[in-house]
């Protein structure tokens, strides 16, 4: 129902953000990740999540669309609350949640409080496969954060190569050149290093 929230906010606490949008005060549930990343800011964006309950409406507010990404994964885990994937994504950057998952370290993810050994099992078993072939992975790439990098990627692994194979491609045709202007050079550039 809302995609983000632009505005000022006006209360900031660990876990509790109320935010300003045009005269109308938003309670917005965050993680300690997004906390420390506007805690210095006195207005910005949230992008947001709507929990409808039977007894509540509760709004979950994310710094980037990447932790929104890893926290709704989250959700679809059978046995896994809003509550359980804010404690993940508060103890937890999202992409160290990522790379827990697609690697299968179930005790990096036991690490968080009130994740046990079968629910940890339950994630990497649930989200393995659907993180490696969603775009939430393309974050976690050891290529550097490079919007064309990833854009670069995010096609190779849409035409059916794998990811660590578009990726090793990637790098070396940026060995070879570092002088790509358009994501489609540097895909034509990489396609003839595979």
């Amino acid at each position: 129902m809302f995609a983000y929230l632009k505005g000022a906010f006006t209360l900031k606490t660990p876990t509790v953000v109320h935010i300003d949008v045009h005269g109308v005060g938003y309670e917005v549930q965050v993680s300690l990740n997004t906390y420390s990343k506007i805690q210095s800011l006195n207005e910005g964006t949230l992008f947001t999540h709507l929990l409808v309950r039977e007894d509540a409406h509760i709004l979950y507010g994310f710094f980037d669309r990447h932790e929104k990404d890893v926290f709704l994964h989250l959700l679809s885990v059978s046995g896994v609350g809003a509550s359980t994937a804010r404690m993940m994504l508060s103890s937890l950057q999202a992409d160290e949640v990522v790379r827990a998952i697609l690697s299968g370290n179930e005790g990096l993810l036991e690490s968080v409080k009130g994740i046990g050994k079968k629910t940890a099992q339950r994630i990497v078993l649930e989200l393995r496969d659907k993180l490696a072939k969603s775009p939430v992975e393309a974050n976690i790439s050891t290529l550097t954060h490079n919007s064309l990098e990833l854009d670069a990627l995010t096609a190779m692994t849409a035409l059916g190569i794998a990811r660590n194979a578009a990726e090793s491609a990637i790098k070396k045709a940026r060995q070879n050149s570092t002088e790509f202007t358009e994501v489609q050079e540097l895909i034509k550039a990489a396609l003839k290093c595979l």
